[in-house]
């Protein structure tokens, strides 16, 4: 079995808006921020080959299809699809990818689905693979709130409808990726996010989304300004803590920087904090 982070275009935003109620004198001391306070996000996903030869995809990053003003908006650095660069990298195609797993459907988790701005009509990518997003998160980006609403890429959602490739999975976290992939849902980021377990030979691995963004988001009492239930947020995120650390679990960072995979530690107090983990 093969497990490879791959990684995406990245982007720069507000360090305010990603440590939501933490002070700038505090967040400035676990993250390296510019003139502008805005700090460097990877968008990463994560690729698992099973032993049958089956390629699963985890979150494609925010891709490339922005035009260049939106681009510029939203601080993303690259113009080409670094994703699909770096999966030809690793010596696979996204015509080879099974499956692509989404935790939920805001710009910089799926838009790299898609074809980039300038190559001919907007098309989704991936063309072999089923899209797994959970039943909840589908509604809330086919009707978002007007708090969320700019996070979500309408075009998206019709070439997922008319793909035929859909899969929505139910809050009982089910479908035929089990028993190597289940599903847990958190719903204080967005309604629905779906938190995927992969269960490897010997390890316990979660990718943890932006219910824990990265290292730096380790802290319990540490939400983003771009989460929609601040309070869920925190409560969720120690559940979650409390449960993956009495097994031992991994966690994968999506927007983590420099580390994609952590191992939980706590302290005598009970803080959470992550240390850095590498597969061999």
């Amino acid at each position: 079995m093969k497990i490879i982070p791959i990684e995406g275009n990245t982007q720069k935003l507000d360090g305010g808006a990603m440590f939501g109620n933490a002070p700038k004198a505090m967040w400035e001391t676990w993250v390296e921020c510019d003139q502008d306070n805005k700090i460097n996000l990877a968008c990463r996903a994560l690729l698992i080959q099973d032993n049958t030869g089956k390629n699963i995809l985890f979150e494609t990053g925010v891709g490339a299809f922005f035009e260049p003003k939106l681009k510029e908006r939203y601080g993303v650095i690259e113009s080409e699809h670094i994703l699909i660069k770096n999966l030809n990298k690793n010596n696979f195609t996204h015509e080879q990818i099974d499956a692509v797993v989404l935790s939920h459907l805001h710009f910089d988790h799926a838009g790299g689905l898609l074809s980039a701005f300038g190559d001919g009509n907007l098309r989704l990518l991936f063309p072999n693979a089923k899209y797994y997003v959970g039943k909840e998160q589908w509604l809330r980006a086919q009707n978002p709130h007007p708090r969320d609403k700019a996070s979500y890429i309408p075009e998206l959602n019709k070439l997922l409808d008319n793909s035929g490739r859909l899969v929505l999975v139910d809050s009982d976290g089910k479908c035929d990726l089990n028993p190597l992939v289940t599903f847990r849902f958190s719903h204080g980021h967005t309604p629905g996010l779906m938190l995927a377990e992969i269960h490897l030979d010997n390890d316990l691995v979660v990718f943890a989304s932006d219910l824990i963004p990265g290292f730096a988001w380790m802290h319990i009492p540490i939400s983003m300004g771009y989460d929609r239930f601040p309070e869920l947020v925190i409560n969720e995120k120690k559940i979650l803590l409390d449960d993956l650390y009495s097994k031992n679990a991994k966690l994968f960072f999506t927007h983590d920087v420099k580390h994609p995979f952590g191992t939980i530690k706590r302290d005598e107090k009970g803080k959470y904090s992550a240390e850095v983990f590498k597969f061999n």
